[in-house]
């Protein structure tokens, strides 16, 4: 059985070997990475729930909305899903900047093509179960009044939307996995939190970020993380849980536009 690599506390050589330093630096760093990532994205998500909650609306007769269209020119929003894409993987570059400077890399995360057959097969089989039990519990949420209704995309039909959906699912599985999961897995850790302590912490914030979709988003991706988790310190490796996050919201994004459309038992 695989064991995730908790690391030890980076060398304090450059701040006269002071241990409580460095774990304070540590907690900076973690808080300025979630300021520029998920972080905020829970602060928002935060805010979205209580103006939901707010309305005079019942919650699950509002939407929430995702990959919503830039322009109504088709090469204008092409350019800005294009750019959207490619700007929101440098929180990537950040950490694998943050794990070079303490002698670690991305690999050390397990965030490589390595061994690409078995990830993939993990993957999926992770994706299958997570993604049945999850639409699941969406159907329950919204049925009882405690989940918006989630709308994947509202992108007309165009020459790129497919491409940049598909994109869009396996960019969330990077960034969410190596950020949440890798990252703030192996930061938790490396600050004395035990394992336990660690996962709630981050599935918390997985958790977070998806209130904007009602209190079935929150749990639904509560219970997620926690099983990523338990995936990640088994296997050692955040790839698998990567191509699991990129299959499930594919499926999502996808199945929307070509299967959900003619479901009637599908919220809409």
């Amino acid at each position: 059985m695989a064991v995730v690599d908790e690391g030890a506390v980076p060398s304090a050589g450059g701040l006269g070997g002071d241990p409580a330093r460095w774990r304070t630096l540590l907690r900076f760093e973690v808080l300025v990475v979630l300021a520029l990532s998920f972080g905020q994205s829970a602060v928002y998500s935060f805010v979205s729930i209580i103006a939901k909650l707010t309305a005079k609306q019942a919650l699950s007769s509002q939407k929430a909305g995702l990959n919503a269209p830039q322009s109504a020119r088709p090469w204008l929003d092409f350019t800005y899903q294009v750019l959207d894409l490619g700007f929101s993987v440098a929180i990537v570059a950040l950490v694998a900047y943050l794990l070079l400077r303490e002698g670690a890399s991305l690999r050390t995360i397990g965030f490589d093509f390595a061994d690409p057959a078995r990830d993939w097969i993990r993957g999926a089989l992770l994706a299958a179960g997570i993604g049945t039990a999850g639409l699941g519990l969406y159907l329950a949420a919204h049925a009882l009044g405690v989940n918006a209704t989630v709308v994947p995309t509202t992108m007309p039909p165009s020459w790129y939307r497919d491409g940049i959906l598909l994109l869009d699912a396996f960019r969330n599985g990077v960034t969410e996995e190596v950020v949440v999961l890798g990252y703030l897995l192996r930061r938790f850790d490396q600050l004395g939190l035990s394992p336990l302590k660690a996962d709630l912490a981050s599935s918390l914030v997985r958790g977070s970020y998806h209130l904007y979709q009602g209190f079935g988003g929150f749990a639904g991706n509560f219970v997620m993380g926690m099983i990523f988790c338990r995936a990640y310190r088994r296997w050692g490796r955040v790839m698998p849980l990567v191509v699991a996050h990129g299959l499930i919201d594919a499926v999502t994004f996808l199945g929307w536009i070509h299967i959900a459309q003619h479901l009637s038992w599908v919220p809409k």
